[in-house]
């Protein structure tokens, strides 16, 4: 079983390397296939063994061995995360399609969340993945699933549209900020996970999963205010955060 369970690790830190492939070239535009993994100052093709998921980065420093180029410690949290994620859930699940489905679709959040984090925007089709992949994770009745999800989502667009009016028409007006007159409570890119989350916690666990993924992103928000950054706080990584520790401990199950 330990051995096992080193193997999972290590194969979720091998797909946590693609991961970070993917988050750094589908925004740019650029094919998640070729070039090979390459320095992106000195243009350097990184040789196997120095692109050894976890263990390369620690080895180099977090450095290019070519230039010394510093990398983000982003390509390092990705793999961690990633190994962490596909040993936790065979942990809770153990080897079977659901695995196989629940762990697609987390880590299409983990690329989410990354992207989210840099450019406070997500593509369009990578929200649709996790979708499909959430719904086809549904096991229960499919029907009181898409109803759940109906729900999550229309109480969160009343929401949005409340805390977005204050935001924009009395927020901006005692602080004297103009750019709080465009800003938004939520992204759109919240609603498809909002609906995911729904659909398969339901409306209890869903709730907490909600508001654990709040509670998250208050300290992030405080810290902002307390450095008085115009930086918004991007809402994604939180919300699969929030899902994720509601999914593996069920703590509504513990609380309600």
């Amino acid at each position: 079983m330990v051995l096992f369970s080193a193997i999972i690790f290590i194969f979720g830190a091998v797909i946590g390397s693609f991961l970070n492939v993917v988050i750094y070239r589908v925004p740019r535009g650029e094919s998640i296939i070729t070039p090979r993994s390459h320095c992106t100052k000195c243009g350097k093709t990184i040789a196997w063994y120095y692109n050894i998921p976890i263990i390369s980065y620690l080895i180099l420093g977090g450095k290019c061995k070519y230039c010394d180029e510093k990398y983000s410690i982003n390509y390092f949290l990705v793999e961690v995360l990633s190994a962490i994620i596909a040993l936790v859930l065979f942990m809770k699940i153990g080897f079977s399609l659901e695995y196989f489905l629940i762990l697609a679709m987390f880590y299409t959040l983990l690329i989410l969340s990354f992207i989210d984090l840099e450019y406070k925007a997500v593509p369009d089709w990578i929200l649709l993945v996790v979708v499909v992949l959430g719904f086809s994770c549904v096991y229960n009745d499919f029907l009181d699933s898409i109803k759940n999800s109906f729900i999550f989502v229309g109480a969160f667009v009343m929401l949005d549209f409340f805390i977005t009016f204050y935001i924009q028409n009395i927020k901006s007006k005692i602080l004297k900020d103009e750019t709080l007159k465009t800003q938004r409570a939520l992204g759109e890119g919240d609603l498809p996970i909002i609906a995911v989350i729904g659909a398969l916690l339901g409306l209890t666990s869903g709730m907490v999963a909600i508001f654990l993924a709040a509670l998250f992103a208050i300290i992030p928000s405080i810290y902002n205010n307390i450095k008085n950054s115009e930086k918004q706080t991007a809402f994604i990584p939180y919300l699969s955060l929030g899902f994720f520790v509601e999914y593996i401990f069920q703590i509504s199950k513990v609380i309600l």
